[in-house]
């Protein structure tokens, strides 16, 4: 049987395609959110803690992540959770980079690969 906790690298772009803040959604299961602050990459979950929403649909601002539906802010470095009505951090993930391409590291049950129609 194999070991579902082992990180599952997912190569989710390049460099290139995701420009200083910018955020993009990952085909995962469940959703991660990849952001660049200022050259820096951070995953964090993308569905809010507070109300199932995406959070690349929302408002970054800095290295804070607004969810559009209720405004609650998240830290993109720790995931904690800023402002009410959130109140629970949302997870993270690991970031590297190699030859220009942006991986993260998806620890989940199941990874959806997003370039499959």
């Amino acid at each position: 049987m194999s070991d579902l906790s082992t990180d599952i690298w997912v190569l989710v772009c390049t460099t290139d395609e995701l420009g200083v803040g910018e955020g993009v959604k990952v085909g995962t299961c469940p959703p991660i959110a990849l952001f660049n602050i200022d050259g820096d990459y951070f995953a964090i979950d993308d569905t809010c803690s507070h109300a199932e929403y995406s959070l690349t649909d929302g408002y970054l601002d800095g290295d804070q992540i607004e969810c559009e539906l209720h405004y609650a802010t998240f830290s993109v470095r720790t995931g904690e959770a800023l402002t009410a009505p959130a109140t629970d951090p949302v997870g993270t993930y690991p970031v590297r980079v190699e030859d220009n391409n942006i991986y993260v590291a998806a620890t989940q049950r199941c990874v959806i690969d997003k370039f499959r129609s």
